[in-house]
């Protein structure tokens, strides 16, 4: 009996080798796995941003770091994200390869707050971090930043207020310009209304948007969206408005 177990179990081992054998001989004489294909996913963010998935795709086209027909285990995906990377309207990038044969790129890129055209010339956009991007064929609506701005300027003072403006759905859709006087501070020009609304020195620009926010609601509706030239909230706990032709 031991032995008819022994010589059983001489027979699995053996089957078991066999097919090892083979799997492993199909395994290594297989076709290698072909790139089909890149997926790209890119995280929205609050503004539309510059580029989407074709022009992604393009990048990597321009650079000849498309994957696309390349044997799966010699593309490097490290490689493909130090590409990206280096472009500047790129924030972060990972890629990775799927059993499939398709290589992702899941992307996220800056995205741009301000469009400043800055009274010296200077043309070029604010992402929420602050960071400047060169101009391009980019075509979006968003609020404009005019006046005597310097690069320090709109990273340090305007790229804050942007991302107050454009994080709230309210002044998001109000205001279109921020426009910076000689002395460095701001009025805001709106969208709906015949009239300038100035905040002063940048300084509690969140409190002073919170009390032009109530005056819009309170009192604009009842005293009509053109009455006034300009409505200060430069001052701490109070509205000034002028009235049109100087009178107070």
């Amino acid at each position: 009996m031991k032995r008819v177990v022994i010589t059983v179990i001489n027979i699995l081992i053996c089957a078991y080798l066999l097919l090892a054998f083979t799997a492993f001989k199909k395994l290594d004489t297989a076709e290698p796995q072909v790139c089909q294909g890149v997926r790209v996913n890119i995280l929205e963010g609050i503004t539309e941003g510059f580029l989407n998935a074709n022009d992604v795709k393009q990048l990597l086209s321009d650079a000849q770091m498309d994957p696309t027909g390349k044997d799966l285990a010699t593309i490097n995906t490290r490689d493909i994200e130090d590409c990206l990377q280096e472009k500047e309207y790129i924030d972060k990038v990972e890629v990775y390869k799927t059993q499939s044969g398709t290589v992702v790129i899941d992307l996220r890129q800056r995205f741009p707050v301000l469009h400043v055209m800055a009274g010296n010339g200077a043309n070029y956009y604010v992402d929420e971090d602050g960071k400047l991007l060169r101009d391009t064929n980019y075509a979006c609506d968003l609020i404009v930043a005019t006046g005597s701005i310097s690069p320090s300027y709109a990273k340090r003072v305007l790229a804050p207020i942007g991302n107050l403006l454009v994080g709230d759905g309210f002044w998001y859709n109000q205001v279109v310009q921020i426009n910076v006087l000689p002395d460095s501070t701001v009025e805001l020009v709106p969208r709906v209304g015949d009239h300038i609304l100035y905040l002063g020195p940048p300084v509690g620009v969140k409190r002073k948007l919170e009390r032009l926010r109530k005056f819009y609601l309170y009192g604009l509706n009842e005293a009509g969206w053109n009455k006034y030239s300009s409505i200060s909230a430069e001052f701490d706990n109070q509205i000034i408005c002028k009235r049109r032709h100087n009178k107070q």
